[in-house]
């Protein structure tokens, strides 16, 4: 069992994943030194999927360089580039090291990155794929060809809380729970009345017993990325007024600090939230400012703190 799968049985902890930075060239040295940063405040830290529909390292070698480094990992598989076969590759090729957590998505369409030529797949839609890993972990492909030993997998999704229409996308968490997830990493979401009543719907249909709720938060330099945000990435809404906050500001990288700050402070303060997932486009000491001054560090488990102490700051 993961520590992740502990943490959300546990249900008196509060959960810190983050999201590690794609890795192009810079290989194994690029990866030591981004978890040489997260590791310390980190639960455990998502390997990406091809992020915003741009090509980067694989998944499965970054989950799987993550698990050799001694640190926990979330391989993220998202159906935009995968029919059913390569899924299942993914899985099992990852659990062979001894990856257990798994998180399933849908997928930005490829028009959202820089190769918009590329031919969509969208075998699966996420539930599907959270069906299919499901499968696997019960001992066999979706073919019913056996698989043994069962891999243990600890599965989770994504959803966006700020997406209309709002009921809709507590319908397909429910789907997704039905399916399988245990854990959901919610999208980056910049107005707090659609995440306070996604939460509130979630809560009053017993969703968030079932599965641990991780808000997103996004640690950015200032108001360029905001606005990027805001006119680039599909699903998210940034308000003006919360560009223009940061903007006027005559330190935009504390701006951004500060509203991430208070995004974290208010998630965390939602009755039905487990804890946070964050994004750091920073690269720098925010994130572990972040978790020091939202007073987590000291709730990260023992067993944390020891797995995680060669990577101390």
């Amino acid at each position: 069992m993961s520590r992740l799968e502990r943490l959300v049985e546990d249900r008196s902890a509060t959960i810190v994943t983050a999201e590690l930075p794609v890795v192009d060239g810079g290989g194994l040295k690029d990866v030591q030194h981004h978890l040489n940063r997260l590791a310390p405040w980190a639960d455990a830290i998502n390997a990406t999927d091809n992020a915003a529909a741009h090509a980067h390292a694989s998944n499965v070698a970054i989950a799987i360089a993550i698990q050799q480094a001694g640190v926990e990992p979330i391989l993220q598989v998202v159906c935009r580039d995968k029919n059913r076969l390569a899924i299942q590759a993914d899985i099992v090729g990852a659990a062979m090291h001894g990856v257990e957590n798994v998180a399933l998505l849908t997928g930005d369409d490829v028009t959202a990155g820089d190769e918009p030529e590329t031919r969509r797949v969208f075998d699966l839609d996420g539930p599907q794929a959270i069906k299919v890993a499901r499968t696997l972990a019960r001992g066999t492909y979706l073919s019913g060809r056996r698989l043994d030993p069962a891999p243990h997998l600890f599965l989770g999704a994504v959803e966006n809380p700020a997406a209309p229409p709002a009921e809709y996308r507590v319908d397909r968490m429910a789907k997704k729970i039905a399916a399988g997830a245990r854990f959901f990493q919610l999208q980056i979401c910049y107005i707090p009345a659609r995440l306070e009543q996604f939460v509130q719907r979630a809560r009053d249909r017993g969703l968030t017993t079932q599965a641990a709720v991780l808000p997103t938060i996004c640690l950015l330099r200032g108001a360029r990325a905001l606005r990027f945000i805001d006119e680039h990435v599909p699903g998210i809404s940034v308000p003006s007024e919360t560009i223009d906050k940061v903007a006027r500001s005559t330190d935009q990288a504390e701006a951004a600090y500060q509203l991430a700050l208070s995004q974290a402070g208010h998630a965390l303060s939602l009755p039905g939230v487990r804890g946070i997932h964050i994004t750091d486009f920073r690269h720098d000491e925010a994130a572990a400012r972040l978790v020091e001054e939202l007073g987590l560090r000291q709730s990260l488990s023992k067993e944390h703190d020891a797995h995680n102490s060669a990577f101390a700051v």
